[in-house]
């Protein structure tokens, strides 16, 4: 596949777009979101979030669903700094 400037553009895998998907829509589902995680995916949780994570460092990904991805990478940001930040407090950091 081709872009407009004539270069080739790389498209995420079908499992990748429908991993895209299921975070875009997961909320409309009956199920938990970590049932509907292993039925449809057919793997652990912790193994699929650690799939997401490597796709929402892929330009192809951004390419595919910008909002999807910028909003989970906000998540994924705020969670980190709310570990980092309970960590300190938790070992008498600055903040104690």
């Amino acid at each position: 596949m081709t872009g407009d400037d004539g270069q080739a553009v790389r498209v995420i895998s079908d499992r990748h777009q429908a991993m895209l998907e299921f975070e875009r829509t997961f909320w409309t589902f009956v199920d938990t979101k970590t049932a509907a995680i292993r039925a449809r995916f057919q793997c652990s949780v912790d193994e699929y979030y650690s799939e997401l994570n490597e796709l929402l460092e892929q330009p192809e990904a951004m390419a595919h669903d910008p909002l999807v991805v910028r909003r989970l990478q906000r998540q994924r940001l705020r969670r980190r700094r709310e570990r980092l930040d309970t960590g300190t407090d938790a070992q008498g950091g600055a903040n104690a």
